[in-house]
C-alpha cells in the first residue's frame, strides 16, 4: 500500500519537474513584455479616437504611439525633427516592472522542480537553474522589445534600440532574477548562507527607502494641491477638449514617479533643475520659462524659500530614524554593534538606492535649455547617504536602548 502511495506522489510531481526550463522561462519573458505593451497599445488607440475622433491618421497611428510610450518606459527616448526627448516615464516603467516581477515569480514557481534539492544545494552542489532561467527570461523579453522598436521607428522619429536592450537587461537582473529565485525557492535556501546582520540591514534599507518615497510623494501631492489653480490655467491655455484633456492627464500621470523622486531630491537639499541654469532647492529657487505641463504647477515660487521650506531638510534623517525604529521594534538586535550596523548600513544602502532611482528620473525634455532636467545626482548621493546613514544609526541605537531598558525593568 505504501509503495502505491509513493508511486502516486511521484507521478503527480513528475510533470512539474519535467517542464522544459528554456521554454517556460522564454515564454515568461515574452509574456512579461507583451502584457503592458498590449495595454499601452490599447490606450493609444483609445487616446487617438478621443483626441480627434479619428479625424486624422489611422488607428495604426494610435497603436504606434502606444508602442512608442512603452519603449520610452524602457529608456529608448525619442527624436522628432532633430528634437530629442529622453525623460523616462517612470509610471509606465513601474507597470512594466510589476509585470516582470509577477511573471518572473510564476516562472520560478513553474521551475521549482528543476535542479538539485535543498539538501544537495546545502552540500555545495552547483545549481544553475536560476541563472539559466534569468538568461532565457531576458532573451524572451528583449526579443519582443527589439521587434517593437524596429516596427515603431519611422522616417520622422528615431528610437534608441541599444538603450532599450540595456534597460531590459537591467530590469531582468534587478526584478526578474530575484522573482525567479523567490518563486523557485532558491532565495530561501541562499538566505541561510547570508549573515543575519546583513539580512536585517537589507530589510532596514527597504524600510527606510519605502518610508522616504512615501514622504516624497506626500510632499509632492501637497505642493501640487497648492498649485492646482496654476495647473488649471495651463490646461485652459491649451484649449483641450474632454478627450484631449484625458490624454493630457494620462501623460502627466506617467511622470508621477519622476515627480516623487524630484521631490525627494528637494527634501534632501541638493534639489533639481528644470532647464539649464535653473535650481529648485530649499535654499534657493531659480526658474525660467516652463512648458505647459501640469505637474510643474507643484514648483515653488522663484526666490528665497521661506523658513518652513528650509526646515524640510530635517525630514529625511527623521524618517530614516523612525523607519529604523519601527523595523527594529519588530526584530530586536542582540548587541549594540548589531543595532548600529543595521541602522547605519541600511541607511547607506537606502541612500545609494535612492540616488540610483534619481539618476533615471531626469533627462532631456526638449530643445535648448530643456535639455537639462533632473536631480543633481552626485550631490543627492552624498546627501542621501549622510541623512539616511545618520538617521538610521540614531534610530537603531535609540530603539536598542529602549528595548534593553524594557528588558531590565521586566527582569527586576
Amino acid at each position: 500500500m505504501t509503495s502505491l502511495l509513493v508511486d502516486r506522489r511521484d507521478r503527480t510531481a513528475s510533470p512539474r519537474a519535467q517542464r522544459p526550463l528554456v521554454l517556460i522561462a522564454t515564454l515568461g519573458g515574452a509574456a512579461a513584455a507583451l502584457a503592458p505593451l498590449l495595454v499601452c497599445v490599447a490606450v493609444g488607440i483609445v487616446g487617438w479616437f478621443a483626441a480627434d475622433a479619428g479625424a486624422h491618421g489611422a488607428p495604426r497611428d494610435g497603436m504606434r504611439m502606444g508602442a512608442v510610450a512603452w519603449l520610452m518606459a524602457h529608456g529608448s527616448g525619442i527624436t522628432v525633427g532633430g528634437v530629442a526627448v529622453g525623460v523616462v516615464p517612470l509610471g509606465l516603467t513601474t507597470i512594466c516592472a510589476w509585470s516582470m516581477w509577477r511573471l518572473g515569480h510564476w516562472v520560478g514557481d513553474a521551475l521549482s522542480g528543476h535542479g538539485p534539492d535543498a539538501d544537495r544545494i546545502s552540500d555545495g552542489e552547483r545549481d544553475l537553474t536560476v541563472p539559466v532561467a534569468v538568461g532565457m527570461f531576458f532573451l524572451g523579453y528583449v526579443v519582443v522589445a527589439v521587434v517593437v522598436a524596429t516596427l515603431a521607428a519611422s522616417v520622422e522619429t528615431s528610437l534608441s534600440v541599444p538603450r532599450v536592450v540595456l534597460w531590459s537587461l537591467a530590469m531582468s537582473l534587478v526584478l526578474a532574477a530575484p522573482a525567479i529565485a523567490i518563486g523557485s525557492g532558491r532565495a530561501a535556501i541562499w538566505a541561510t548562507f547570508v549573515p543575519a546582520v546583513v539580512r536585517q540591514g537589507a530589510a532596514t534599507a527597504i524600510a527606510i527607502l519605502t518610508a522616504f518615497l512615501a514622504l516624497s510623494a506626500v510632499v509632492f501631492v501637497v505642493s501640487l494641491g497648492f498649485g492646482v489653480g496654476e495647473a488649471a490655467t495651463m490646461m485652459s491655455q491649451l484649449h483641450l477638449e474632454v478627450g484631449e484633456g484625458t490624454v493630457y492627464a494620462l501623460a502627466n500621470g506617467g511622470f508621477l514617479p519622476n515627480a516623487t523622486l524630484f521631490s525627494g531630491s528637494f527634501l534632501l537639499g541638493p534639489g533639481f533643475a528644470v532647464g539649464g541654469n535653473t535650481l529648485v532647492s530649499p535654499g534657493a529657487v531659480v526658474l525660467g520659462p516652463l512648458p505647459l505641463f501640469a505637474l510643474l504647477a507643484a514648483l515653488p515660487d522663484p526666490g528665497a524659500p521661506g523658513a518652513l521650506l528650509s526646515l524640510l531638510v530635517w525630514l529625511p534623517p527623521l524618517v530614516a530614524a523612525l523607519a529604523t525604529m519601527w523595523w527594529q521594534r519588530r526584530h530586536p538586535a542582540l548587541t549594540w554593534l548589531e543595532a548600529a550596523l543595521r541602522g547605519c548600513g541600511g541607511g547607506i544602502v537606502a541612500g545609494v538606492a535612492f540616488a540610483a532611482l534619481a539618476s533615471v528620473a531626469g533627462g532631456t525634455a526638449g530643445p535648448g535649455r530643456m535639455r537639462h532636467v533632473g536631480p543633481f545626482v552626485p550631490d543627492v548621493l552624498v546627501a542621501a547617504i549622510t541623512a539616511f546613514g545618520l538617521g538610521g544609526l540614531l534610530g537603531a541605537l535609540v530603539m536598542a536602548w529602549w528595548q534593553r531598558r524594557g528588558a531590565l525593568q521586566s527582569a527586576e
